[in-house]
């Protein structure tokens, strides 16, 4: 039976279990290859260097939160309540990923300081997606914002220890686990958007 061709996703899964493991101060091209049974230097044939691997990496953990979230900003309804339920969304992904995968989320924690580009886009999407929410609102006069992208990013921000692998030491906090922290935040989020 002839090997398992060697595919930009496998080097990518071999990567990420090398960081689970190791994490990214002591994860080498090496160890990425030697998890595969390669050479190194087929390895950098899919990636040109450590960074671009380790970009690569993170992107690819970003972007598996995207559909739930480009579902929600894609949904009918008032605008205020999807909004409300994308960032409930975001917040319940990133926790369950620190949760369920604490290694591994430390790691990405400590990826996204290193990978600003990645990071970039990153918060470019979501704020693309909450934009899209903020204009459906601000075309039925649900919404009084002036900028749907400036409204975005300020909402982002608002919301930032929620969701931000900074502050995730304090989600398992009891007064953070739940929305009980984020409802007054929320409020003042609404009011801010809301029509006058």
């Amino acid at each position: 039976m002839a090997a398992e061709p060697l595919t930009r996703d496998r080097v990518l899964d071999a990567a990420e279990d090398t960081l689970r493991r190791f994490g990214p101060a002591k994860t080498t091209v090496v160890d990425v290859a030697r998890a595969l049974g390669v050479s190194h230097g087929t390895v950098y044939r899919h990636f040109a260097s450590k960074a671009q691997l380790r970009d690569a990496v993170l992107q690819r953990w970003l972007e598996r939160m995207n559909p739930p979230l480009e579902a929600v900003a894609r949904e009918d309804g008032p605008a205020g309540d999807r909004l409300r339920r994308w960032l409930l969304t975001l917040i319940g992904q990133k926790r369950q990923r620190a949760r369920e995968d604490p290694d591994l989320f430390a790691a990405y924690a400590q990826l996204s300081q290193e990978a600003r580009g990645v990071v970039v886009a990153h918060l470019a999407h979501m704020t693309r997606m909450i934009a899209a929410i903020v204009a459906d609102g601000m075309a039925s006069g649900e919404f009084a914002a002036e900028d749907a992208e400036v409204t975005a990013a300020a909402v982002l921000d608002a919301t930032t220890r929620f969701h931000h692998p900074a502050f995730a030491a304090q989600w398992e906090d009891a007064q953070w686990n739940d929305t009980a922290a984020f409802d007054p935040v929320w409020r003042l989020v609404l009011q801010g958007l809301a029509a006058r």
